[in-house]
């Protein structure tokens, strides 16, 4: 096989394991849980510790506002006014009362949105981010496909029940908490437990957030979201943090979500650690002469493990073979992984650079992008 073939094998699988989500076994829950599917995430790494009909397509009732917000930050709007449309003040369900004509910043909706669960917000900020409702609709499914949500479909903002074809699984919503989390704006929307919106005609409107776990019952809760309807039942997505673990639970059509959620969350904590696989810097452990003490590791690799799982974990090392043109043409860059398994499944690949590489060099997607580019014989414009 032909050199630039096996990089763009190892770049290819590097990207995979860096953006999806990672099942491996895990302990058995020894409790049960009220919901029809339900999924407990490793928000790092991605590891599936719990699931139950996770890929069972259900309804999700509000839980669909998580994506509504999530577009909206990302938008970059967050500062400008809305002008709210007669279309979203007559929206059914929990409502912030927003009435047509009034101005507010789109922040303000933001919050509104997730604390309050206001669909009459969700339909101003589809209208506002998206150019209109289905316009915004269009987005929520462009970005559920871009982010790996393969049993979802999006037909409105809000999640009421309108729409037959209105749908997602428990893993969907954790891929898409798990993306979201990783926006710092978004945490801070998805973990305020009260929020003082600007002043109206009538006074300052305060959102205070729903979400139980985060006010009242669980000290180690960081923001989520809840959901119900008549159809869907009780709908949550929550996540928590503890000793440098962090989760996010879903669960669908629940009878007792508070209880579940922190059982759940109680047991991951108790059983599973962040353990350090591999750590950035130098590698020292290659004997071959010509990469001995020349590789460098990208980034940690930490993974959640019980201690009898720290045992079982094995690590193996790809690199291409040494070619004595690079000495002229440039060293590639990955030159190798570190592959890492347990009990057999991989749960996650490091990517190595040879040391004139150390320097300077830049991200690992940018590589990732370079080697394709390379592979195809198109330059990088940017």
């Amino acid at each position: 096989m032909k050199k630039p073939i096996i990089l763009l094998i190892l770049v290819m699988i590097m990207a995979l394991t860096a953006i999806l989500p990672v099942r491996a076994g895990a302990n058995v829950y020894p409790g049960q849980t009220s919901a029809q599917g339900a999924v407990l995430m490793e928000l790092e790494s991605g590891r599936v510790l719990y699931e139950k009909e996770a890929h069972t397509q259900m309804r999700i009732a509000s839980i669909t506002k998580i994506m509504t917000a999530l577009l909206a930050i990302e938008s970059g709007k967050m500062d400008e006014m809305v002008t709210i449309s007669s279309r979203a003040e007559g929206t059914e369900g929990s409502s912030l009362y927003l009435y047509a004509g009034e101005k507010l910043p789109l922040k303000d909706l933001v919050y509104g949105l997730m604390l309050r669960s206001g669909n009459d917000a969700a339909v101003a900020i589809a209208e506002h981010v998206g150019g209109s409702l289905e316009g915004f609709v269009y987005m929520m499914n462009e970005k559920a496909r871009e982010i790996g949500m393969t049993n979802t479909v999006f037909n409105n903002p809000h999640g009421l029940d309108d729409h037959e074809e209105h749908y997602s699984t428990a893993y969907d919503m954790a891929v898409l908490a798990r993306y979201a989390m990783e926006n710092n704006q978004y945490r801070e929307v998805s973990g305020t437990k009260s929020y003082k919106a600007s002043e109206r005609e009538n006074g300052y409107r305060v959102f205070n957030n729903k979400n139980r776990l985060l006010t009242q019952l669980y000290p180690y809760s960081t923001g989520g979201k809840t959901g119900y309807t008549k159809r869907a039942k009780r709908t949550l997505v929550s996540t928590a943090e503890k000793d440098g673990v962090e989760l996010v639970a879903v669960t669908l059509n629940a009878g007792s979500d508070w209880h579940d959620h922190m059982n759940l969350f109680n047991w991951a904590f108790s059983g599973f650690q962040m353990m350090e696989i591999v750590k950035e810097g130098r590698i020292n452990s290659i004997k071959d002469p010509f990469y001995k003490n020349k590789l460098y590791a990208a980034y940690n690799f930490e993974y959640p493990l019980t201690d009898e799982e720290a045992d079982l974990v094995e690590q193996k090392t790809v690199l291409l073979s040494p070619d004595e043109r690079w000495e002229k043409t440039g060293y590639p860059d990955p030159i190798g992984s570190i592959q890492i398994s347990l009990n057999g499944e991989r749960i996650g690949v490091v990517p190595l650079s040879f040391e004139t590489e150390v320097e300077n060099k830049p991200s690992f997607f940018k590589r990732m992008w370079d080697a394709l580019f390379m592979i195809s014989g198109v330059k990088d414009s940017g």
